[in-house]
């Protein structure tokens, strides 16, 4: 696609004093990547090297704690006190060496985190805890409050000092400026709380606070949530008006992101949200200020056509590309040299990123293992000794570990038994809300297809094969198959398995029973609810979707229940009939009649036949994904590429 279909995302724009080379600004997203002081280390900085060399116009560095009691997680950045400014200042050299600007985001985090981070007392505007974190924050003094202020301020003096372009205010995702804004979170009686004017006192005071320590010439952005998504909480229209009040406090640019941590959805929001979902409210607000300043709008925007039309219509000013710039760090450059197509978009999976920050660990990315791992990994350099690798399995880790041995310079042979690539991926994408799979799914395909792999389809790999091509090194990627449980009727006509049903190779009936509400048996009961079947899902354990992220999860089962899907916990089918089955739930049995159809949605078990068959060859053997044992899409993709990588 030509780049001047780009004009507008392309183009250069001013936030106040400083000048960015497009409107594509990297938002703030943490990575527990800083060291335990919050300091900057080698891998934070190769991290955000490679989003600058990838072309973005404005890096904002991510929630970075001004306080000790605002840290928010294990291994986020501070700038709390002086002795971290050097290293913030190598970082800010890092990015401007490859012509980005950066901005570092100041944070408290308010009730949403714990002591267990902080090592003292979490504070908040009133003595309510998060219900996330369900836990106690003491109410800030007047003192206290003061206090505060005055670390925003002096962190923003630290950032200056430290070479940054800009600092931004995180007023947003029911942190503490928001907690203080929102009616919600804050039920004070003094001055900082009760009227919509006492609310803004505190974020306001921030704001001036830090204005005088930067001075009138250093940009300023906010980022706010234009509403929470909660009963009670703020709403477009409080947010317009807010939103005024920063301008006349002379903020450079507004950045409007959504949601607190109870409606965390829609902060990081999982497939299920629509791309620009937060477009409108952006517009709004842009209105309401009347274009005094650039507006930057977040949210599911992933693709370079809805950015420029975004743009284009006057909706928004930037654009912020998060995840989609941990998918790929060069979409700014691929846009620019209109290679479009070759784009690794995100699909808001949420597996390597939030869902990772939420057990508190470092981020990745499931569709580009070499986020978070910049300075392990060089993809430009090929190896030293040119191997002949036959990979076994079309599915995503054999197309990725095909992918990356080209790419390292090894001559690849490609086998997949059916008669197109894709393996699994093909079936994952069939849910409700599960399509952007198919983004991964053709990107693979056309980089194996671009990096002149050999790919034989339509025949299936045995010794002979291995043999007569004369590899050096296999990689078997055979993947799984459903398990079939030994329950009795199993092999009656009515049954079937949810890789059936969602392949298109089963019919099934009006009135089904799926059996297993791990993910998939969940998918499979929504997809068949949406075709208007009438369902019953039965799980063992005591709850269902425990495999799934907590935001995935949380939509999915709000959709269950809003498309009538019976869920049944803790019960087991002891039997299946002609028209039913048995199930016993709680040391008594009980029997569902009417039943035409029971799928089998139990686990996968891999498929290692080959593998054990291959072992004796006296060739190099490296298996990969659901073939070792039946996982999730990143562990194949993330094995695929170290073992590809270290042939």
């Amino acid at each position: 696609m030509n780049a001047s279909k780009f004009d507008k995302l392309l183009e250069p724009i001013q936030i106040g004093t400083m000048k960015l080379r497009n409107r594509i600004v990297m938002p703030p997203m943490v990575t527990n990547y800083a060291a335990d002081d919050g300091a900057v280390t080698e891998r934070f900085k190769a991290y955000h090297e490679t989003r600058a060399k990838g072309g973005v116009g404005l890096i904002i560095v991510e929630a970075t704690y001004v306080h000790p009691s605002g840290k928010g997680f294990k291994n986020e950045l501070g700038i709390y006190k002086d002795e971290l400014i050097s290293g913030l200042k190598e970082l800010t050299e890092t990015v401007h060496r490859h012509g980005a600007k950066i901005a570092v985001q100041l944070y408290h985090g308010g009730r949403q985190t714990t002591s267990k981070v902080t090592g003292m007392s979490i504070v908040a505007p009133s003595a309510i805890p998060c219900p996330v974190k369900q836990e106690m924050p003491k109410e800030l003094s007047v003192d206290e409050i003061k206090e505060l202020v005055e670390a925003f301020g002096q962190a923003a003096r630290r950032a200056k000092e430290a070479g940054f372009d800009a600092v931004e205010i995180h007023g947003a995702h029911g942190y503490l400026l928001n907690e203080f804004l929102s009616p919600y979170s804050n039920k004070r009686t003094d001055e900082y709380g009760g009227t919509f004017e006492n609310r803004m006192r505190f974020p306001l005071e921030v704001v001036k606070r830090v204005r005088e320590e930067v001075g009138t010439d250093f940009p300023v952005i906010y980022r706010m949530s234009a509403e929470e998504y909660v009963t009670g909480g703020l709403t477009i229209e409080d947010t317009k008006i807010f939103a005024q009040k920063l301008v006349e406090a002379r903020i450079d640019a507004l950045h409007i992101s959504g949601g607190v941590y109870e409606s965390a959805a829609m902060i990081i929001q999982p497939a299920a949200i629509p791309q620009g979902c937060f477009v409108e409210n952006a517009a709004a607000i842009k209105k309401a200020i009347n274009s005094k300043v650039p507006v930057i709008v977040v949210g599911r925007i992933k693709d370079p056509v809805m950015a420029e039309q975004i743009i284009r219509e006057g909706k928004a000013d930037l654009v912020s590309m998060g995840r989609a710039l941990l998918a790929d760090p060069e979409l700014p450059k691929k846009i620019s040299e209109g290679k479009v197509q070759e784009i690794r978009k995100c699909i808001g999976c949420n597996q390597g990123c939030i869902d990772r920050l939420f057990q508190d660990i470092d981020i990745t990315c499931m569709i580009n293992p070499l986020t978070g791992h910049e300075t392990e990994i060089d993809l430009q350099t090929p190896a030293k000794n040119k191997k002949k690798v036959l990979v076994i399995g079309g599915g995503p880790g054999g197309l990725e570990a095909a992918r990356v041995a080209a790419l390292r310079g090894h001559e690849v042979i490609l086998c997949e038994k059916q008669g197109e690539l894709g393996g699994q991926l093909r079936i994952a994408a069939v849910p409700p809300h599960k399509e952007e799979i198919n983004d991964l799914t053709n990107y693979l395909i056309s980089q194996v297809e671009k990096s002149g792999v050999r790919i034989i389809k339509g025949k299936e790999a045995d010794t002979k094969m291995i043999r007569e091509i004369k590899a050096d090194a296999v990689i078997v990627a055979t993947g799984s198959e459903p398990i079939i449980p030994e329950i009795p009727g199993i092999d009656q006509k009515n049954v079937v398995t949810a890789h059936d049903v969602l392949s298109g190779s089963a019919s099934v009936g009006e009135k089904v029973v799926v059996v297993g509400g791990g993910l998939v048996g969940c998918e499979t009961a929504e997809f068949l609810a949406d075709q208007g079947k009438q369902v019953t899902l039965i799980e063992m354990l005591d709850d269902i979707a425990v495999d799934v992220g907590s935001l995935t999860r949380g939509l999915l089962l709000n959709r269950m229940v809003e498309k009538k899907i019976t869920m049944l916990t803790k019960s087991k089918v002891r039997e299946i009939l002609t028209n039913g089955v048995i199930i016993e739930k709680e040391d008594r049995t009980e029997e569902i009649t009417g039943i035409d159809t029971v799928v089998i949605a139990v686990g996968s078990r891999p498929k290692n036949e080959l593998l054990k068959s291959i072992e004796g060859e006296g060739i190099p053997v490296y298996a990969i994904g659901d073939c070792i044992k039946a996982r999730k899409i990143i562990d194949a993709v993330h094995e695929a590429f170290r073992i590809a990588y270290n042939l």
